[in-house]
């Protein structure tokens, strides 16, 4: 037999990823063997500590990491982007987790099995939510969706990039449809998630077989080598990248591919809205920024009129068709459309500059949003949220610091100096400013002003109109989702007053391959 050579492993780079996916197998068993009273507190002990332990060999490994490595046959590269990705995704997870796993806001949690016919549909008794208990295997598909994330953005070829997409979809999908009140809303947005994430899928499967004839290769330094220097035909390079680009913008809300995000948002259980839009807008621009800058930086003269297109249709959609939502959870899935064509500006000015501006974007982008459905998760009627525009009417008087923390938020969303949503803009358009893109900025800047106004709506409404006599109430948050909200404000504000520690780090260096 012939020797066989074991590719060279560099377990320090990884270790953050192995750390993620390790307590998810660990969490599975959990499950599978400790009574159901027992598992929500090891769950949950065991999700936040993986995701710090993570965080410290993150730390470990950055302080010596030099320009990156690449590692496992090259499939993974941990540079300088990856680290700050991967940095982002453990916050954020963090603040995610404490979301998910609160059982004060609603009793037994917002994933309790289903209420018997004799209590109907969203009546569950406090008694009998806790009875029923937490469905805990949230942790482990929300561990798996992490470590596929973190995956995602270090994947050095198109083949790995597809595998952790699947491994960060597959949970999601699930996730969706757990919520315990408006179950049938709940289960009918997994499904159309997952309908749309398979031909999703497809799409990206095919562009990867399309460019793979094209350059021989699925590393994404072979195709850009092919791009540079290849006398084939560009009809299969092109048709990939379309292709390609499909299944990342989808992932990513991109308008006009992100007709999954207002309908899956609202009904997904809140804590994993805040999850799927915090979590995965960050791992899907970390694909598209490695993609567009490793391979195929050498043709965007060819490519970038589309993309350039592709960000004023997000940015155009998310706008104009947030106007016209009077359900507060619609209303934020179409924000993030627009956002999503804001971040594509520092994606295609395809330098170190735009690299570090799109970062440290979706880093503000994040916090906030965790925040914001910690928010809206807090404000309830009999039967579950309270997420029409007309319940938060006059909520400034049932509970002054909610609205005010809301209010901060939704100046962060809008852009607002003083908050990390003002900075985060300012460096994305100052990059594409810098490469060029002056016609693009001015239809951002519209955008945002645009914009402005659906988020102005919410304040005004909370602010100077009288609560019905009926109204909702509002919660008092547990520790979890206290933690998990004032983490969110804290960053978004210091991001605002101090972003230079922040930046300094996006801007250490670019891609390996």
């Amino acid at each position: 037999m012939g020797h066989v050579e074991v590719p060279p492993i560099d377990y320090a780079a990884i270790a953050p990823v192995l750390v993620i996916l390790g307590a998810a197998c660990l969490a599975i068993l959990v499950e599978a063997f400790l009574p159901r009273h027992q598992r929500w507190s090891v769950q949950v002990g065991l999700s936040l500590v993986a995701i710090v332990v993570a965080g410290v060999a993150l730390a470990v490994f950055a302080r010596s990491a030099g320009t990156g490595v690449t590692t496992l046959s090259d499939s993974l590269a941990v540079d300088p982007p990856t680290l700050f990705l991967w940095g982002t995704l453990l916050a954020l997870g963090l603040g995610s987790v404490l979301l998910i796993a609160d059982r004060s806001v609603e009793p037994g949690g917002a994933f309790v099995a289903e209420a018997t016919p004799a209590e109907g549909p969203g009546t569950m008794s406090r008694a009998a939510a806790s009875a029923a208990g937490m469905r805990t295997e949230v942790f482990p598909l929300a561990l798996f969706s992490l470590g596929g994330m973190m995956v995602f953005c270090a994947a050095n070829d198109l083949l790995t990039m597809f595998i952790a997409l699947e491994v960060l979809s597959l949970p999601l999908y699930l996730m969706c449809g757990l919520a315990k009140r408006r179950r049938l809303l709940s289960q009918e947005s997994a499904v159309k998630y997952f309908l749309l994430g398979a031909f999703a899928s497809a799409f990206f499967l095919y562009g990867l077989a399309l460019l793979y004839g094209y350059a021989g290769s699925v590393k994404l330094q072979a195709i850009a080598d092919a791009t540079a220097g290849s006398e084939r035909s560009d009809t299969l390079l092109f048709a990939g990248l379309g292709l390609l680009l499909v299944g990342l913008l989808f992932k990513a809300s991109v308008g006009p591919f992100h007709t999954w995000t207002p309908d899956v948002y609202q009904g997904a259980p809140t804590s994993v809205t805040g999850f799927m839009a915090a979590c995965t807008k960050v791992a899907a621009f970390g694909g598209i920024l490695r993609v567009l800058q490793v391979a195929f930086e050498a043709s965007s003269w060819e490519w970038r009129g589309v993309v350039w297109t592709i960000a004023v249709v997000s940015m155009v959609i998310g706008v104009v068709l947030g106007l016209t939502q009077r359900d507060i959870k619609r209303m934020i899935a179409y924000s993030s459309v627009a956002h999503a064509g804001f971040m594509l500006l520092g994606a295609l000015a395809l330098s170190d500059r735009g690299l570090a501006a799109t970062l440290f974007y979706l880093l503000a982008y994040g916090f906030t949003t965790i925040a914001v459905f910690g928010v809206i998760s807090l404000v309830r009627r009999s039967d579950g949220e309270a997420t029409h525009l007309s319940d938060w009417a006059g909520l400034a008087k049932r509970s002054p610091l909610v609205a005010w923390v809301f209010t901060f938020l939704l100046l962060a969303l809008a852009g607002i100096p003083m908050t990390s949503g003002f900075v985060g803009k300012f460096v994305v358009f100052e990059a594409a400013l810098t490469d060029g893109m002056a016609p693009l900025v001015v239809v951002a800047l519209v955008a945002s002003a645009v914009a402005a106004f659906f988020y102005l709506r919410v304040i005004v409404l909370m602010h100077f109109q009288e609560p019905a006599a009926d109204g909702p109430t509002v919660s008092v948050p547990g520790a979890f989702t206290t933690a998990a909200i004032t983490l969110g404000v804290v960053v978004t504000l210091l991001l605002g007053v101090l972003p230079t520690l922040a930046l300094d780090w996006a801007n250490v260096g670019g891609f390996v391959s």
